[in-house]
């Protein structure tokens, strides 16, 4: 359990010092502390007072992303030293950032000190104070207000890492389901939940080509959040929920079975990301289609060569089982834009082992149709500092997903898998503004690569959806 306030006093302090020092730093931090990026000093003065200083390296190549990395590498190192609570000093900070800051900090305390232990039979859970120093006071009041805030922002991505670090067994659609269902009733989104009966009924064929391979039957997930009923703008935020992934008839490898629980990341990033703009009471009109289902082998597994009908119509030749993400979202794009009357569509999902050969597990893959929807992500992930990178759309990569059978195959070649991946679901986009993300490398690590992650889940991309609708809601 993590508490964090504005104010108050203990003898543990975090103090974050730039390579060029402060005047008030003591003479012997100067002497064998260089104040490198995350290097870390402990000084331990009179009454056993314990000051932590932390480096952050050089002022004009300071930003966002390193302020949380910083904070939760001093959270982590405290931890380490059995102090459970700390004055955190957000001088340095609230000059180059202003109070709005204070998100940075709460997420890089949050997230730097998270651990999936729920499932652990001896509570590992340890209790953290932290004060936040360096307020003026006539910034008190929206201190609190950002604190608060951000407090909500952390607890989503906290929530999308608890349900991505949740094993399948204990994570079928319909749990799933239930859980975002209780989670949107209580903070004031609209949740409808179809079951197999009801989404065999609508014509989603693609989707059901998935969820029927398994005994816990599919689920559509469907949270409404209207809190803009004077714009026209309407986005639907769609998320792949595959919360068991072996791959099918076409098998994962060994290598990849480890991973086939955290394959719903981008429909815990959708929901958490809703339900973080209405806790924060954000001015927008989102809604989160997730397409909730497992995919596995039994007698009613579709297999290679199998034609399925879409609910736009659309047939499409399945040419691999373990390219099954893009066949439910693309019934998720249909539904979302001809029933929930999306007037634009963000889908997001672990989609192709393809973008981590490319990008590594730093950098989320992109396909659009729009140059204003990239724009604005680009603008929501210099905010969140979670990076993307914009991939081609060239017509002879969208031949690959030509059929000579159907309308469209859900493989193309063997190169270009996360462009052809992405252009399999624009196809269903119906000319409206679209744009993918695929965070198959940066929804988990093995081996965290920044200070704020740890082994397992991410949580990638809720904050960098909810900046997204957050500035489009001015």
């Amino acid at each position: 359990m993590i508490n964090i306030q504005i104010g108050g006093n203990c003898k543990t302090k975090i103090i974050f010092v730039y390579k060029d020092f402060d005047n008030a730093i003591p003479h012997i931090v100067k002497e064998v502390f260089d104040a490198s990026f995350l290097s870390c000093f402990p000084l331990i003065q009179e009454n056993s007072k314990l000051v932590l200083y932390v480096g952050l390296e050089n002022r004009n190549e300071f930003n966002v992303r390193k302020m949380m990395d910083a904070v939760a590498k001093g959270v982590k190192q405290l931890e380490k030293y059995n102090q459970q609570e700390a004055e955190i000093d957000l001088s340095v900070f609230i000059e180059k950032f202003g109070i709005k800051c204070i998100r940075n900090v709460v997420l890089g305390v949050e997230l730097g000190l998270y651990k999936f232990s729920q499932y652990c039979t001896e509570n590992k859970d340890n209790f953290f104070r932290f004060f936040l120093k360096g307020i003026q006071e006539d910034q008190a009041a929206l201190a609190q207000e950002c604190l608060r805030k951000d407090e909500n922002l952390a607890a989503g991505v906290v929530s999308t890492r608890n349900l991505v670090n949740t094993p399948s067994n204990l994570l079928t659609p319909d749990k799933m389901a239930n859980a975002m269902k209780l989670e949107a009733e209580q903070c004031g989104v609209q949740v409808e939940i179809l079951d197999e009966l009801q989404i065999a009924a609508m014509g989603m064929g693609a989707f059901l080509s998935v969820g029927n391979s398994s005994g816990n039957p599919p689920r559509l997930i469907v949270l409404r959040y209207f809190a803009a009923p004077e714009s026209p703008v309407r986005t639907a935020l769609v998320g792949k929920g595959v919360t068991c992934d072996t791959g099918g008839y076409c098998l994962k490898s060994r290598d990849s079975m480890l991973g086939i629980k955290g394959d719903m990341a981008g429909g815990a990033a959708v929901a958490n990301a809703i339900f973080t703009l209405a806790k924060n009471g954000i001015k927008t009109n989102v809604v989160g289609v997730i397409p909730a289902c497992e995919n596995r082998i039994s007698r009613q597994s579709f297999t290679p060569g199998d034609i399925v009908k879409s609910m736009s119509g659309k047939t499409i030749e399945i040419q691999n089982t373990d390219a099954e993400g893009r066949l439910i979202l693309a019934d998720a794009v249909t539904y979302a834009i001809r029933i929930e009357g999306a007037t634009r569509v963000l889908d997001i999902a672990t989609l192709t082992g393809a973008v981590v050969g490319a990008f590594g597990f730093t950098t989320a893959g992109v396909l659009t149709n729009s140059d204003l929807l990239w724009h604005e992500l680009e603008f929501a992930a210099d905010v969140s500092g979670e990076q993307y990178w914009r991939l081609p759309i060239f017509p002879e990569y969208e031949e690959m997903i030509q059929s000579k059978i159907a309308d469209i195959k859900n493989m193309g070649e063997h190169y270009c898998g996360t462009i052809s991946a992405g252009l399999f679901i624009k196809a269903f986009s119906e000319n409206l503004p679209w744009i993918h993300l695929d965070i198959a490398g940066t929804a988990w690590v093995d081996k965290p690569v920044f200070e704020h992650q740890t082994v397992g889940a991410t949580g990638a991309s809720v904050i960098t959806l909810y900046d997204f609708l957050s500035t489009e809601a001015g």
